[in-house]
């Protein structure tokens, strides 16, 4: 009997042998680029070579960027291809090895960059309004020539209508002490609301300031930034990452990531749309980003540190920083506020 486990016991260590895994595999091979992973731009001709580290004879291997083929190989010579790639940022590369009866799959972070440096911006100061010092604007709105705000901080959060010229509350409504109110939109005569690490969006009919819905985030990791195009809802959440939300469900369908020619940027803290671009506040940079919403490429950066030497009401120069801005559609006007600011003003860009 002993003699029977023995042969059981060789005939098995054989077959392990003979069959292997994909992870043993995989540690024969490394995948490697003749360009480096972090800094690609949206065209740049790259060869992606699989190098075995012994001898092994493959069968075959499938390249793929994000699940996509890029294309196959039947022996370990290179993959000359020029990336075309509709969205920037990190993504996935991945090459599926078959060889000696077995498979295994390699991985690698490649990091695609804006082809073009961003345009750099100056501003003038059009006109200068009053703004209510207690608000921590959070989200702004300009809309049938009133400005709706989103207050942060919690137990001092709210939905405020405002009338521009004077700077006078007219309505609010407050947010239980539980919520940090973070960005605003309006859309489809509603107006919806980010909460800030509350997982929950609030939305409100425009007229009423009634609540009408609730919404909870999907893998998105907290509330910063809205906007919209008309038929898309934007969503930022402090990461490189802005997400195209359903405007009826308020579903997350995907996203785009910023980047500028250097590498990816974040901490958006408040979104709008201007004239088929996002512009977006750059938390505790007083700076305006110009986005291209189909690729997140930073194709403009607007300077507004200045501001602050208006502005008297400041006492926390670390957070009662820029954030806040309102676009009128039908004039091309373009206003900016900050938190705990007393000063709302109209700008107009200028190319440095």
């Amino acid at each position: 009997m002993r003699i029977y486990n023995l042969l059981a016991v060789f005939i098995l260590s054989l077959t392990l042998l003979a069959c292997g895994n994909g992870k043993d595999l995989s540690k024969s091979f490394k995948l490697t680029l003749n360009k480096a992973e972090n800094s690609l731009k949206n065209g740049d001709q790259v060869s992606i070579s699989l190098k075995s580290k012994g001898e092994i004879p493959i069968d075959s291997v499938i390249y793929k960027l994000d699940g996509a083929v890029l294309g196959t190989k039947t022996d370990l010579s290179a993959l000359e291809i020029a990336f075309d790639v509709t969205k920037l940022g990190a993504k996935n590369l991945s090459a599926q090895v078959y060889a000696e009866g077995k498979q295994a799959t390699l991985n690698s972070k490649l990091t695609f960059l804006a082809s073009e440096t961003p345009t750099l911006y100056t501003y003038e100061i059009v006109n200068t309004y009053p703004h209510d010092k207690s608000s921590y604007t959070q989200g702004l709105e300009f809309h049938d020539n009133i400005l709706y705000e989103s207050v942060g901080e919690y137990g001092e959060s709210g939905l405020l209508k405002t009338e521009l010229e004077t700077g006078k509350i007219l309505e609010r409504k407050d947010l239980e002490k539980k919520y940090f109110a973070e960005g605003l939109t309006v859309i489809n005569n509603q107006l919806v609301q980010l909460t800030w690490r509350e997982n929950v969006g609030f939305v409100y009919d425009l007229n009423s300031f009634e609540k009408t819905d609730t919404f909870n985030y999907g893998k998105s990791k907290e509330g910063w930034g809205l906007c919209n195009d008309g038929q898309v809802i934007y969503k930022s959440d402090g990461t490189e990452k802005i997400w195209l939300l359903d405007p009826q469900t308020f579903a997350e369908q995907e996203y785009i990531q910023v980047v500028d020619s250097k590498k990816l940027r974040s901490k958006y803290n408040e979104l709008e749309w201007v004239d088929g671009k996002i512009y977006a506040n750059s938390y505790q940079f007083d700076s305006i980003s110009i986005i291209n919403p189909t690729s997140g490429a930073i194709e403009g950066v607007v300077d507004l540190r200045p501001l602050k030497k208006e502005i008297s009401s400041i006492t926390d120069a670390d957070n009662e920083v820029l954030n806040g801005i309102a676009y009128n559609a039908a004039t091309k006007q373009l206003y900016v506020t900050g938190k705990h600011w007393d000063k709302l003003f109209e700008i107009r860009l200028i190319k440095k």
